[in-house]
């Protein structure tokens, strides 16, 4: 049985709080850009992302076609 998608928190070597989401293949696809002085501030970064992350629109920024 494949392991589910799921976020990871964790504590880096400066001793903050990051986040990651894991895919259900053991790959990191996403991970929190700053590490934060709590565990419940990590969380907050994984909520927002949950509730902005599904209606975000995919732009194209290379100019390109």
């Amino acid at each position: 049985m494949p392991a589910e998608p799921r976020f990871e928190l964790f504590v880096d070597a400066a001793d903050e709080w990051r986040w990651r989401l894991v895919a259900a293949n053991g790959e990191i696809i996403a991970d929190g850009a700053e590490g934060y002085v709590s565990k419940q501030g990590a969380r907050r970064g994984i909520e927002s992302v949950k509730r902005v992350a599904g209606d975000a629109p995919v732009v194209d920024t290379s100019g390109g076609q």
